[in-house]
């Protein structure tokens, strides 16, 4: 018996909430329709209720897994016109990716909101569905074929059947009325046609005909024993439907953007280089080689070039593909020789020759994708000790767009090392693990005299993995239990850990009262807010031998899918979605990125312990996806031109691109050795212009304990690319976070702990690669040190702050400078300003935002031109003292003297009393405010009492567009008008009090 897979789509509609009343009686009898890839069916109809429940799975064929991502479902609710005896009105629709379809045991309700089929739509409401895929197993035998084939009949779609049963002219005018409506016609016409048969068997009387129901089901019901000329017509019709499909499809792909086409942009950015490919296969031996020769392995030479497949005995391949720099070879023939390695008794292995085979270089065939690749053919081996060997290769030249560069053995890497290919890592997918711990009750303290005399102090310890946090204390009354109502956020990451285990510990002798685990991967998972996840009970048993029973703890737990975990700096986000798949939309574009090569790179390394010599490569991060081009060995002027793409989701991300010196692939090498840094540059995606090409080189500058230092340049090219601009506006306009992250948003000690957890796992799980991506790289890219005190880091931010505040002050000075009538002839058209403003205000609006617009057009020349890189002079590297410096590279412990230690806290002792003063004077000017309604000074607060009637009563008699004109004249008064004192209300508002003398 054969088996085939059948994958099938399961969408459950669950309710809807608050829809638009369509019935004219304020309510609406609502039914949904569901479509996925040609396939339609529709639900019941709720009557007069505007938050209605169906529940109900429908089960849909997914025709093509590989392009289920591309597939779109598509629900529409609609008023059924029965309750209205009116046409069918619209509710609204929802669509969805197929990209978002998760496995059966993953899906969780998902409120949508409806969206209108045009502009002048009137829809509101939220429709909750649960979608999911799952693959089925069916036996297939020959004699249930047909039987099959009738089971496949029975549960074509209703629209299958209306487009069996009616015609193309009527399927054109179908278009124009609803769904249900086109279902129903096609049903009437069937009913008309064709009766229901009578089902007859040899051991069963004949059924009785059964009416067709009046309103279709989810799929139209067709009898199994069908005359053979109606089954040859719906396969006919299912074939057609089927081609229709695959051409419009195929208009599609056409239609799309050059920007989503990522075959036709492959290898577009970098420049094309040629490489010697040679594939070697097998080798046939002429005689059985001895027994003691029991492997066989391949070199392959080519002048100062040399290079030997992994060693295999008879009969296996070896079916290696190894990529040689064309421009890098200094010799015209390539030598491919087979060799027998024998091991002897003392372990010792010797090695024998069974043939060469030479090719010219220059008669070598070139191809280019997408032809096919080239079949390798038996080369007979030149030897005169083992005549009649053959070895089947495949040489030719093509480029690094060969389908066979990714799986090659590059010259320029060191050959057979694996820690020098290139590779794409996946940062493991992190969720927000909340537990809320409730109570406990039913405790088993002992009968000590101890827990007599005392209240027990006791706390809840939660561990997932190396994450342990730990509840409020409580003491334990004799007429309650313990009470906490406290949250626990984790960051849990798939694989999931097996257990989380929780612990009921007293704080006096921190002994364990009880203790139980939970199955993370049976924890439930909730989207929004709005999904109420239940309370669950756990009895908790003695950590020792007897593991008798305790009492139990009431907690709440869930896995929150609503969030976005933040595993890098804030400032160097490259990804904001929720963890949920459910709750991810579309990508609104394509970012490509060329990595081109290097210049001028400085030797980090000495070789052969006298010459200098670096091994880049480069390292790219863009959301999840991690990108590790190849290694190139011994260069200082290295040549990559390898090319990638990322979706993007989100114009206002950072694409960060490292450079280092690989120092973990040479043999004699320990293994603790790091990776060195050579520096790194940050792309910002919302600074670059669409469907253009930026190619630039950028300086490599990295931060040491000795200062900042320049060790070369990075050449790459990056192109993002949009196929709708109006989703990319409409970006602009969304949250930057998901929604839960507004709703119920966490403390800022709390995120950035989160964020440090974050990262520690993405670091040991990228650490644990193969080959790995070492620690020090993944920190260096996620810019985890920010968080750690720098003195440099403190200045910048100070002089970032002075550069905003300054413009401030530039407009202060301006109007100053009127005040004080340095320019008289600006004076006098501000006065006339202020006239024109006073009488016709309806005009101060427009003018602003008209001398905006014009600014922003003429700032529009000189706005750059090139994405902007990190800026040395901004980050003071240059003007910091090696003292700060060390202090910034010094770890948590310190590892330095304590006299040093003594110089670095005098001197933030000095900082932070400077910022003390500051952030007294700023308080203390909001006290001055608050007095004068508290009545601490009542002589003060009296006399502002007094002047706030005075005011009321000359606001009242006085129009406000005098007293805006009299009191700008005043303002602008000429100077010798004016007092070198201060004035009476700024002498006022000084005396009077705050809270600063209350301080000890």
């Amino acid at each position: 018996m054969a088996e085939t897979t059948v994958r099938k789509l399961i969408v459950e509609v669950i309710n809807a909430k608050n829809l638009m009343p369509k019935d004219g009686q304020g309510t609406a009898s609502a039914y949904a329709i569901v479509d996925f890839d040609g396939q339609r069916k529709r639900t019941k109809t709720k009557s007069r209720d505007l938050n209605p429940q169906w529940d109900e799975k429908l089960e849909f064929l997914i025709l093509d897994k590989e392009s289920m991502v591309s597939e779109t479902l598509e629900v529409n609710l609609y008023n059924d016109k029965k309750t209205t005896g009116k046409r069918s009105t619209f509710l609204g629709k929802v669509k969805i990716s197929g990209s978002t379809f998760v496995k059966l045991g993953e899906e969780v309700i998902v409120y949508y909101p409806l969206e209108k089929r045009s502009v002048f739509s009137q829809i509101k409401g939220e429709l909750g569905l649960k979608v999911c895929y799952v693959d089925e197993i069916l036996p297939v035998t020959e004699t249930a074929g047909d039987e099959k084939k009738e089971e496949k009949a029975e549960e074509k779609p209703a629209e299958t059947v209306a487009e069996v049963a009616g015609d193309e002219k009527k399927e054109e005018k179908a278009e124009e009325k609803p769904p249900e409506t086109v279902a129903e016609e096609a049903v009437d016409e069937k009913k008309e046609e064709t009766p229901n048969p009578v089902v007859t068997t040899e051991n069963q009387k004949p059924k009785e005909e059964t009416p067709a129901p009046a309103t279709p089901p989810a799929a139209e019901i067709v009898s199994p024993p069908m005359a053979e000329s109606e089954k040859m017509k719906i396969k006919e019709k299912q074939f057609e439907i089927i081609q229709k499909r695959a051409e419009l499809n195929v208009r599609d792909h056409e239609l799309r953007s050059l920007s989503n086409d990522r075959s036709r942009s492959a290898y577009d950015l970098v420049d094309r280089m040629a490489f010697l490919y040679v594939r070697v296969v097998k080798a046939k031996l002429s005689a059985k080689p001895d027994e003691k020769a029991s492997t066989l392995f391949s070199k392959l030479v080519i002048g100062s070039h040399s290079v030997r497949t992994k060693s295999e005995t008879e009969g296996k391949d070896w079916d290696q593909v190894f990529a040689f720099d064309k421009e890098a070879l200094n010799s015209t023939s390539l030598e491919v020789s087979v060799w027998s390695e024998e091991n002897k008794e003392n372990d010792q292995k010797t090695e024998s020759s069974l043939g060469t085979v030479s090719f010219d270089l220059q008669e070598v065939p070139k191809r280019v994708p997408p032809d096919s690749p080239l079949a390798p053919q038996w080369y007979t081996l030149e030897s005169e000790a083992s005549p009649g060997n053959d070895v089947m290769i495949a040489v030719w030249i093509g480029t690094q767009a060969d389908e066979a560069f990714q799986e090659s053995w590059q010259s320029d890497s060191g050959g057979l090392i694996p820690e020098t290919r290139a590779k794409v890592y996946l940062s493991p997918k992190l969720w927000y693990l909340r537990l809320t711990v409730i109570q406990t009750q039913d405790l088993q303290l002992g009968s000590g005299s101890e827990a007599k005399v005392r209240q027990p102090e006791l706390y809840v310890k939660a561990q997932l993995g190396a994450q342990v946090f730990k509840t409020g204390r409580t003491y334990l009354l004799s007429s309650a239990n313990p009470t906490w109502n406290e949250d626990l956020v984790f960051v849990a990451s798939e694989p999931f850990e097996p257990f989380l285990v929780l612990t009921l510990e007293d704080v006096a002798n921190s002994k364990s009262i009880g203790k139980t685990k939970i199955h993370v991967s049976s924890i439930e998972r909730r989207l929004d807010d709005r999904t109420d996840v239940k309370s669950r009970w756990f009895n908790l048993c003695a950590t020792d031998e007897n593991n008798s029973y305790t009492g139990r703890i009431h907690i709440r737990i869930c896995l929150e899918g609503g969030y976005h975990v933040i595993d890098e700096a804030a400032h160097v986000t490259s990804d904001v979605r929720a963890s949920a798949k459910q709750l991810t939309k579309p990508p609104i574009g394509l970012l490509e990125v060329g990595i081109r090569g290097a210049t001028n790179l400085l030797p980090v390394k000495t070789k052969d312990g006298t010459r200098g010599t670096t091994d880049a490569y480069v390292v790219a991060k863009y959301g999840p996806k991690w990108v590790r081009t190849r290694t190139i060995v011994d260069r200082f002027n290295p040549r990559w031109n390898e090319q990638y793409t990322w979706d993007v989701y989100d114009p206002c991300t950072v694409l960060t691109i490292g450079v280092f010196d690989n120092g973990r692939f040479e043999k004699d090498v320990a293994k603790s050795h790091r990776d060195v840094r050579m520096g790194k540059i940050r792309v910002r995606l919302s600074t670059l212009d669409t469907n253009r090409v930026y190619v630039n080189s950028y300086s490599l500058i990295v931060l040491l304990p000795g200062g900042a230092k320049r060790m070369g340049e990075i050449e790459i090219a990056v192109r993002f690319s949009c196929s709708s601009w109006l989703s990319l506006m409409q970006a602009y306009t969304n949250p930057i976070l998901p929604r839960m992250h507004y709703v119920r948003p966490f403390g800022p000690a709390q995120q950035d702990v989160l964020r440090q957890t974050a990262m520690k796992i993405v670091t040991a799980r990228l650490a644990r690669s193969e080959p790995a991506l070492g620690h020090e790289v993944v920190q260096f890219m996620l810019d985890s040190d920010t968080h750690v005190w720098s003195m440099r880091r403190s200045k910048a931010n100070w002089f970032r702050l002075i550069g905003c505040l300054s413009r401030a002050t530039t407009v202060f000075r301006w109007l100053d400078g009127i005040r004080t009538w340095v320019h008289p002839s600006t004076t006098v058209l501000v006065h006339a300003l202020l006239i024109a403003i006073v009488f016709c205000p309806y005009l101060i609006l427009p003018t602003v935002f008209m001398y905006a617009f014009l600014i922003l057009i003429l700032r529009f020349r000189n706005r750059p031109r090139v994405p902007q890189n990190m800026d040395p002079r901004m980050s003071y590297v240059d003007m910091v003292s090696f003292d700060e410096l060390d202090e910034e590279f010094d770890g948590f412990p310190t590892t330095t003297s304590l006299e040093a230690v003594r110089i670095r806290y005098d001197r933030v002792r000095t900082l932070a009393g400077r910022a003390q003063c500051l952030i007294g004077d700023v308080a203390a000017q909001g006290e001055r405010l608050e007095a004068l309604f508290g009545w601490r000074d009542p002589r003060a607060t009296g006399i502002f009492a007094v002047m706030c009637l005075v005011m009321s009563l000359v606001f009242y008699v006085v129009p406000f567009k005098g007293f805006v004109l009299l009191a700008g004249f005043y303002y602008m008064r000429h100077p010798r008008f004016r007092d070198d004192m201060p004035s009476i209300s700024v002498n006022f508002f000084r005396r009077l009090p705050s809270f600063s003398d209350q301080i000890m």
